[in-house]
């Protein structure tokens, strides 16, 4: 981690109190541990527009898992693409639905493909993509 660098901000009091309210919400000690969340998140969101960037995330997968050949239909796509799938879980939510979730590490447009790819199979009832960094590049 590089040094620390001091910098002042201008803002409008009306912005200066509604990120106050912001900071106590979220329980930040200081603005500057809020500015750097938010410096960070945009630098994480600007690696997930970049096809090429190792990337890592989680694919939630809801599905009724009596629907005919489903469970096999998504266990053959992940088996294709167990390169990208680090690890999974699945949790019977009820008698007839199941809840799938994935953690995945690869390039931002293999994850992307694969979880179109699952969350499109016929009989997947809601599918949710969250990317985030593999914190490498990230201080």
């Amino acid at each position: 981690m590089g040094r620390t660098i001091r910098f002042g901000v201008s803002l409008d009091s009306e912005l200066l109190e509604k990120f106050d309210d912001l900071c106590e919400d979220r329980c930040y000690q200081t603005r500057s541990e809020a500015i750097r969340d938010l410096i960070r998140n945009t630098l994480v969101q600007q690696e997930w527009e970049q096809d090429d960037k190792e990337l890592a995330g989680t694919l939630t997968l809801v599905y009724d898992h009596h629907k005919s050949d489903l469970a096999q239909r998504l266990t053959e796509i992940q088996h294709d693409s167990h390169d990208m799938i680090i690890t999974s879980m699945h949790v019977h939510l009820d008698h007839d639905n199941c809840l799938e979730v994935l953690v995945l590490k690869g390039s931002g447009s293999g994850i992307r493909a694969l979880a179109q790819q699952l969350t499109s199979t016929k009989g997947v009832k809601h599918g949710k993509l969250n990317l985030t960094t593999t914190g490498q590049n990230i201080a």
